[in-house]
């Protein structure tokens, strides 16, 4: 029985994307417009580029929206390509940014404003069907991992800890402490019991003649009965105003709701029926293809054969000869009869003989004069160097546009009040399986066709083959070998004897291949900075916040590697390097990447890679396999931490044995190997970059992204969700802006280990007759060492070395634009050549 759900969730997430494609078809317009007129204003440029940009990312979060609740297989796949397209297209105008402002981190506040939106409705959303699709092979190498790590004995999270014996004698000892400590105590309360009853009547005897009343003593109990009353109604009168002022959460915000727990039923329900509507569109692509075969199969044969008898005998009518027909590289008959009727073939084959008519005549009189060089025009040069910006051309544009334009014609108007269930249309499957057999019978009559032209010509003007067609053939096929000679050998494949199982099983053991932990980029916490384009108004550089960088971290690490069509079209980023202090959450990041995108982590670095595979065959092998394995297990994600050691500019001494310069010299070999079919992203963390040769180490690592402590914002996000999380309750005596202020200076992960040592199990248990407040934490903290300003700006100012932070500072001292920059340099190198 397929499972159901009301026919009213479908309309809606049908006119959820017939909205969505209204807003693209709205943007196509817009940006055709924009991509034609010239600029010259940066500001007006960067103001385009960003409304652009943020529109993108207003439709990518409906249309993935759309495509994971949609269920209709065939809407599906048209959602999937313009969503894939729209991804692309967001990275590419990153990409534009990038290169016209010379910084990885753009601010859209005054953008934001105009448009009406806040910061939240810019977070890019990692697509569902990234693990969604994949998630049985994710599972199986899960297990695979597991299971060698045990047989190795490498599962640290299975580990038995084995308890060390004591002799008989302490262990009596030891139970005898413990009982005389329990017996101690029972005696403490029994005294104390004894004490207070003593007390009391102590306290009886004096105050006895001055309560004799029994008016005076229910006055004096209905006093403190108010106060406590009038005091609990303040307070709860004060928590109210507080809830009604929205400065406070109401009583049950963080509890799961049954509205959410229903919808989070529903969605998994939508699930099980998407794959269920994608196996009935699978089995009936075969069984209506099959079907077409038999019934419309010989027909169709029949009609292309009459259609091709029927161009010979007009060609042969007209010209006088038969016609070539056309190779199979080239197309077959289909080039020839594409959207074309039998007649509009001869006219076309006419026109094409009486030009060659015409090109003949011409050769056989005058012969071509030289033509002179003319000299290149200095205005027209400087002209051409101070053209107005336009856009770069779009690869994903065309994408949209035809996936768009398939939307407006099968799916805009179309009435499916009919399909109640949204399962797959057969008139639809009917139509797109036609042109495939078509296509498939084609090549068959092809061959055909082509003997009976050889016998014709045969039969009728008695012609054979020209040698001198033979011989351009085989001229060709001369210069093909010749070609894939200049190319040069391809690597050999040292472990061609192997499969891949060894291969990665070799890898796990050797702890070059390692499980990464499971955690989502959304744990990796902080806040927007909301003064950033203001800042850069006065000429103040701001420092990025930790969602700036979590959002780049979507951009270059996880779009790409989730979705295969976008990574090979978009802007390739090879290498990514993590720059901040310890404790800003660096490998945090890494683990999240591989989460987020299912993808397999190498661990690279020169502590993990020392002693194994010795010497200069041995790196060489490692090497081979680790990209091997990789490539074929895509995604993948290198990690090099401590990545500074492999660039040093003097290995310690300490470290000489350990050989951490390995990777230097075949790093940039590898990253000129990676393709954009090959879904491998190198990592590198470091806190430590001013250790490294900056030349060898920028060359290396296509972005660098610089991590900042927390600012006030992100710290008091962070002691909130991290209190919480921990089974922490956030009441009125703790004051958690007090806290935030005072650990100015303290990464995350300062806070999370502090709210660890505070928050014990005992310390848990009592919170309920004694509040948390912010002393404790401050008492912990305390005895830590917190990043000082020095070493923040000794960060920055190791960034403004890098090629990004040279641009941008020429940028802002009146250099111009990376585009200008590199203009003016070829300038240059043309004087210098003339002088």
């Amino acid at each position: 029985m397929k499972p159901s759900f009301s026919t009213e969730e479908n309309r809606m997430y049908n006119k959820m994307w017939h909205q969505t494609q209204e807003a693209l078809n709205y943007v196509l317009d817009k940006e055709s417009q924009k991509m034609i007129e010239p600029q010259r204003n940066q500001v007006f440029i960067f103001q385009m580029l960003a409304t652009f940009y943020i529109k993108y990312v207003q439709i990518f979060k409906d249309m993935e929206n759309v495509y994971d609740q949609i269920v209709h297989p065939q809407k599906r796949i048209l959602i999937r390509k313009i969503l894939d397209a729209v991804m692309g297209r967001i990275l590419e105008l990153k990409n534009e940014m990038v290169e016209l402002e010379l910084t990885e981190f753009h601010y859209f506040d005054d953008i934001l404003q105009d448009l009406k939106l806040v910061p939240q409705q810019l977070d890019i959303p990692i697509p569902k069907y990234f693990l969604k699709e994949k998630l049985e092979v994710i599972k199986g190498r899960e297990k695979i991992l597991a299971q060698i790590l045990a047989e190795s004995g490498l599962d640290t999270a299975k580990v038995k800890y084995s308890v060390k014996g004591i002799p008989f004698e302490e262990a009596i000892k030891l139970i005898q402490i413990a009982e005389r400590a329990r017996q101690g105590r029972l005696r403490a309360l029994f005294m104390k019991q004894i004490y207070l009853r003593e007390y009391r009547a102590k306290q009886a005897k004096i105050f006895g003649e001055k309560f004799a009343d029994a008016g005076a003593a229910a006055l004096c109990i209905q006093k403190v009965w108010r106060r406590f009353y009038q005091c609990k109604k303040t307070g709860r009168q004060r928590e109210e105003e507080m809830i009604f002022l929205g400065m406070s959460p109401p009583p049950l915000f963080n509890e799961v709701s049954a509205t959410i727990m229903q919808a989070e039923k529903v969605n998994l329900l939508r699930n099980e029926v998407q794959t269920k509507h994608e196996e009935d569109y699978k089995e009936a692509m075969v069984i209506i293809k099959d079907d077409l075969k038999l019934i419309e199969g010989p027909d169709i044969k029949e009609t292309l054969q009459d259609q091709i008898w029927h161009w010979f005998i007009e060609c042969r009518n007209l010209t006088g000869t038969f016609p070539e027909y056309p190779e199979v590289e080239e197309g077959g008959s289909a080039i020839i009869f594409t959207n074309k009727t039998p007649q509009q073939v001869i006219e076309d084959i006419i026109a094409n003989q009486e030009e060659e008519e015409k090109n003949r005549k011409k050769k056989k009189g005058k012969k071509p004069k030289k033509a002179k060089k003319k000299k290149p025009n200095k205005k027209a040069k400087d002209k051409e160097e101070d053209e107005e910006w336009k856009m770069s051309p779009s690869v994903f544009l065309r994408t949209m546009e035809e996936g768009n334009n398939s939307y407006k014609d099968m799916w805009m108007n179309k009435d499916e009040s009919w399909n109640f269930s949204q399962d797959y249309d057969p008139d639809l499957v009917k139509e797109e399986k036609r042109k495939e057999l078509e296509s498939e019978i084609r090549l068959q009559v092809d061959e055909l066709m082509r003997q009976e032209l050889k016998n014709l010509k045969l039969a009728v003007n008695r012609e054979k083959e020209y040698p001198v067609r033979a011989g351009k053939k085989r001229g060709k096929k001369k210069n093909k070998g010749r070609k894939k000679g200049k190319k040069g050998k391809k690597d050999k494949d040292l472990t061609a004897d192997r499969t891949i199982e060894s291969l990665y099983k070799e890898l796990v053991q050797e702890g070059l291949l390692i499980r990464p932990l499971t955690v989502n980029l959304s744990d990796y916490i902080g806040e927007y900075n909301y003064l950033g384009t203001t800042l850069r108004q006065l000429s103040i550089e701001p420092m990025p916040s930790l969602l700036d960088v979590r959002q780049l971290i979507t951009l270059y690490g996880i779009l790409p590697l989730g979705s295969a069509a976008v990574h090979e079209k978009a802007p390739l980023v090879k290498s990514l390097l993590l720059v901040g202090p310890s404790g800003v959450g660096k490998e945090m990041l890494v683990h999240a990447i591989c989460t987020e995108t299912g993808a397999n982590l190498f661990n690279l670095s020169p502590s993990n890679i020392a002693g194994k595979y010795p010497g200069k065959n041995g790196l060489e092998m490692m090497l081979h396999v680790v990209f091997k394995v990789a490539r074929q297990l895509q995604p993948s994600v290198l990690w090099i931490q401590d990545t500074e050691k492999t660039f040093y500019k003097k290995v310690p001494n300490a470290e000489k044995l350990n050989e951490p310069k390995r990777l230097k010299k075949q790093l940039p070999k590898i990253l000129k190997l990676l393709k954009p079919d090959d879904r491998i992203l190198i990592v590198g963390t470091t806190q430590r970059p001013f250790d490294a040769e900056l030349q060898s180490f920028c060359k290396v690592y296509q972005k660098i992204i610089l991590i900042p402590r927390p600012d006030y914002a992100s710290r008091y996000v962070l002691w909130k969700q991290i209190i919480q999380r921990n089974g922490g309750v956030l009441t009125n005596a703790l004051n958690v802006s007090c806290l935030a202020k005072v650990t100015d200076g303290f990464t995350q992960g300062h806070i999370v280990e502090v709210v660890k040592d505070v928050l014990t199990d005992q310390r848990l248990w009592q919170q309920g007759r004694k509040p948390l407040t912010a002393g404790e934490f401050i008492a912990v903290m305390s005895s830590m060492n917190p990043v000082y300003q020095e070493e923040e700006e000794s960060f920055k100012n190791w960034y403004a070395k890098t090629p990004m932070g040279r641009k941008r500072a020429l940028a802002l001292t009146g250099g111009g634009t990376e585009r200008n920059k590199g203009k003016k340099e070829k300038k240059g190198k043309k004087e210098k050549k003339k002088k």
